[in-house]
């Protein structure tokens, strides 16, 4: 009973530091109840990669990064020891990529099988444990888009540069030049045309807006004319005068007024016509015997 305590106080620490080691190890995410087989791989640059990152095949965790070495004065400076669970079985060809473990920077490690049927094939041959797999490294996302990045922005410096020529080689030219000279020239004339300008203003626009306003006073007498006069009467006027015309033509057109019988009569044509002929004989029977006609000759004697 002396050491009943004693031994009750080592129990317990013991108990204790298996908890501590069971419990870092689990944040660790290594599970010592479940045994694994290792596997070594060289890289000449880690890119980050760090003790207990994931080890993946297919996405999905196996096993962890435990231990890194370097040694620099070798060309594959960094040696790294992985432990994945024993019942997987890695065939030959299996490659150790080193991957982008997501958008924020960490590093991991893919398992790359060579083919996917040679899984579950148990003829293939497999990688004992402890060997050297194939190494390759897998650029991410970032370093994708950076790379890219960095060419189109080579580029676009480049397009910069060239533009810079072509426009240094402008402005060294002739054409600058005589743009500006032209530019020049059409400022003084535009200084000449606002110097007339602002003199038509001065003298010209003020006339014309003095007559302006004469028209506008003798129109406003011509509206006031037209007001006062007697629109109705002249009106009537018109249409007595209009009356007068219809009753006119009226007349010259019935038969039975004096310009009508002028007109229609067809017997006072004919007496006319005759008249006329008779004149028409007339005059000529004078013109070729005016003697006829004359009693008395130039001595006074008759003629026979």
């Amino acid at each position: 009973m002396k050491h009943a305590r004693e031994i009750k106080v080592g129990i317990l620490a013991t108990l204790c530091l298996f908890l501590l080691f069971f419990g870092f190890n689990f944040l660790k995410g290594v599970n010592i109840f479940s045994p694994t087989n290792s596997y070594h791989g060289t890289f000449q640059n880690l890119h980050g990669l760090e003790e207990q990152a994931a080890v993946y095949i297919l996405g999905h965790k196996v096993g962890q990064v435990d231990r890194l070495h370097y040694d620099f004065t070798r060309d594959s400076a960094f040696v790294i020891d992985i432990s994945i669970r024993k019942d997987i079985a890695l065939p030959e060809g299996t490659t150790m990529a080193l991957i982008s473990d997501g958008l924020l920077g960490g590093m991991a490690i893919e398992l790359q099988f060579p083919d996917q049927l040679q899984i579950t094939n148990d003829k293939s041959p497999m990688i004992e444990k402890g060997a050297f797999l194939k190494t390759t490294y897998v650029p991410g996302l970032m370093e994708s888009l950076q790379g890219e990045l960095l060419a189109h922005v080579d580029e676009a410096v480049q397009n910069v540069d060239s533009l810079v020529a072509v426009l240094r080689t402008q402005v060294e030219g002739e054409h600058i030049k005589n743009s500006l000279e032209n530019v020049d020239r059409i400022s003084g004339d535009l200084s000449l045309v606002s110097s007339d300008l602002k003199r038509m203003m001065k003298n010209q626009v003020p006339r014309i807006v003095n007559n302006a306003d004469t028209a506008v006073a003798n129109l406003n007498t011509v509206v006031a004319d037209i007001k006062a006069a007697d629109l109705k009467a002249t009106v009537a006027r018109v249409d007595k005068a209009v009356d007068n015309v219809n009753g006119l033509v009226t007349d010259v057109r019935s038969p039975e007024g004096t310009i009508g019988q002028l007109i229609y009569n067809k017997s006072l044509y004919n007496h006319i016509d005759a008249t006329v002929l008779s004149a028409d004989s007339l005059l000529t029977d004078l013109k070729a015997h005016p003697k006829r006609y004359v009693h008395f000759s130039i001595f006074g004697k008759k003629d026979k």
